[in-house]
């Protein structure tokens, strides 16, 4: 109970400003759990490129039953969506494959435009802190410590704050730019794989 109370104590100097940061520290981490246990189903149970070739060679989607990694997504969406025409095939595959790498940035976006606002709104309850301060020293000079504490508080503890919110927001934010850049070249191999089989397919054919 204890350090509840001086969790709720720390918020409370820091004035109404703390409201907002509590809120954008929220969602943002809610967005990177999400992304993290997103990225994590993409890579369990994955299928490597040879894989992906013979499950489409193969054409049953009955091979892909229990994965679910970024593989077997695009494998499974090109057999849902094949025609058997190798031209046109090869353009549905590139569909398949941009739709999911424009799903692998998102939420990556808001992560980061929240670790930037986080500092900013540190920042503005470190001017509202000044303001605060100035105003009781124009009311009562300097020899009020107990007044002047509430405002340098306020300044004080939003920008702490703001950094503790933005720090870890932006490490997080660039690891997860860079597990998604990992994944998306993952899947572009394995779609310039599958482009590659469907060319030979359509010269056997010929």
């Amino acid at each position: 109970m204890a350090p509840l109370l001086e969790i709720a104590e720390y918020l409370r100097q820091g004035g109404w400003i703390m409201a907002p940061l509590v809120a954008v520290s929220v969602v943002m981490w809610t967005l990177i759990i999400d992304r993290l246990r997103a990225f994590r189903a993409l890579t369990a149970r994955d299928l490597d490129g040879r894989g992906a070739v013979a499950c489409v060679a193969a054409g049953d989607p009955a091979a892909l039953a229990g994965r679910d990694g970024l593989r077997v997504r695009l494998v499974r969406e090109f057999l849902a969506e094949r025609t058997g025409r190798a031209d046109l095939d090869r353009q549905i595959l590139g569909e398949c494959a941009l739709r999911l790498r424009r799903r692998l940035t998102r939420g990556l976006a808001p992560i980061t435009v929240l670790a930037a606002v986080a500092p900013l709104l540190g920042l503005l309850g470190t001017v509202l802190g000044m303001i605060e301060t100035f105003g009781v020293i124009a009311v009562f000079g300097t020899g009020n410590a107990r007044a002047l504490a509430g405002g340098i508080s306020v300044a004080l503890i939003t920008t702490q704050t703001g950094l503790l919110v933005a720090i870890p927001g932006l490490i997080m934010a660039n690891r997860l730019g860079r597990r998604a850049e990992a994944l998306r070249d993952g899947l572009d191999e394995a779609a310039a794989a599958l482009a590659r089989h469907l060319g030979r397919a359509q010269g056997r054919a010929a």
